[in-house]
């Protein structure tokens, strides 16, 4: 869910990267004389996560100094293709803890087993409405709702009231304006596929597809394409002269148009269709088999608690989970509250998602 670094990293990528925040202790072994145990290797604890995970260096450096522990983090693509690695290599996980995995992946994530329950201590701070595993294989982490974004000085322009629902973007005064990611490529591409499977069910998603398709959306491999280059509201499609004032983005962008504007404006250029949003989740666990258990959950720990949570939102342009989390102002004076995001409960999104993206691929991509 979401940054701008977040958000652009939804395209499924094969490689492996690697980023660590901070040295890993455990240093040369080779002098150890003879004999000499080997556990505990070191005091590391590795966080495998999607590109996006990211956290001020001096909230994680105290985190370091309190537990003792240095962090590792392992970035592998985007959150489908990082968790892709962690069930090939199940049992004998790259980390202790995984980042990243949404409510469109979770059961795929649970069903293989790659999980160890762990209750994590805050998780009383946890609003009850997003934890979904009973079972606690699973931590909710953040939150954030895929929507269509507008571009305010577009339809000021031409005297059109933006869309605000899903059904307003088939209707003529739409038509051509639309742009979003494909399904099958890209976790808001995804979403928004999902927020339809929402609102007009299992029955009804495809005819209205049919009726997007018939008004001229766009679709593109990814965020980053569809928001940096054909949306006309970023400041990168500006600079790429995009024509769609229509973007499917998060509800959390026009805060970061404002952060990252040139000069900083006193009201974000961009707005938030709230009738079309999908609500994402997104979790950590303990790894099964993870080498430093102890130092996975004290990082589970962490990641719920109150100075994590507060710091999130401007590191990685998400919503915090916990009741005692304080948002900061960016977001409170730019930001949308989504009152009503669709919603698509996990198991149905399991047994259903490979047949629908197929079913959507067919119908607006081919």
């Amino acid at each position: 869910m979401s940054t701008t670094k977040k958000i652009a990293g939804v395209a499924l990528v094969a490689a492996l990267g690697v980023t660590t925040l901070s040295a890993c202790g455990g240093g040369d072994t080779k002098d150890k004389p003879a004999g000499a145990s080997d556990a505990p290797k070191s005091k590391t604890v590795t966080l495998v996560s999607h590109d996006s995970f990211n956290v001020t260096e001096s909230v994680l450096k105290e985190f370091e100094q309190q537990s003792g522990y240095t962090v590792k983090v392992l970035k592998s693509g985007d959150a489908g293709a990082a968790l892709n690695q962690e069930i090939l290599t199940k049992g004998s996980p790259r980390g202790d803890v995984f980042f990243g995995v949404d409510n469109t992946l979770l059961s795929r994530a649970l069903d293989n087993g790659i999980f160890t329950p762990y209750e994590a201590k805050g998780l009383a701070e946890v609003k009850p409405e997003y934890v979904l595993d009973k079972e606690h294989r699973v931590t909710p982490i953040d939150s954030g709702d895929i929507c269509v974004n507008y571009d305010k000085a577009y339809f000021a322009e031409k005297k059109i009231a933006p869309p605000q629902t899903l059904d307003d973007l088939t209707k003529p005064e739409y038509k051509n304006l639309l742009v979003t990611e494909n399904a099958a490529t890209s976790s808001p591409g995804l979403g928004f596929l999902l927020a339809s499977v929402g609102k007009y069910g299992e029955d009804g998603w495809k005819d209205y597809w049919s009726k997007l398709k018939a008004n001229g959306v766009e679709v593109v491999d990814g965020w980053e394409q569809a928001y940096n280059e054909r949306f006309s509201g970023s400041a990168g499609g500006k600079k790429a002269k995009g024509d769609r004032p229509l973007v499917v983005s998060y509800a959390s962008s026009p805060p970061v148009e404002v952060l990252y504007g040139e000069p900083q404006p006193a009201e974000a250029p961009t707005g938030v269709a709230t009738g079309t949003c999908f609500r994402q989740i997104e979790f950590a666990g303990l790894l099964k088999g993870a080498k430093n258990e102890e130092g996975g959950k004290a990082l589970v720990d962490f990641l719920v608690s109150k100075k994590f949570q507060e710091d999130m939102p401007l590191q990685m342009f998400v919503n915090p989970v916990t009741k005692d989390a304080v948002l900061p102002e960016l977001f409170t004076k730019h930001g949308v509250v989504v009152e009503k995001p669709e919603n698509v409960a996990p198991e149905t999104i399991a047994k259903n998602r490979e047949q629908w993206v197929k079913a959507w691929t067919a119908l607006v991509v081919k």
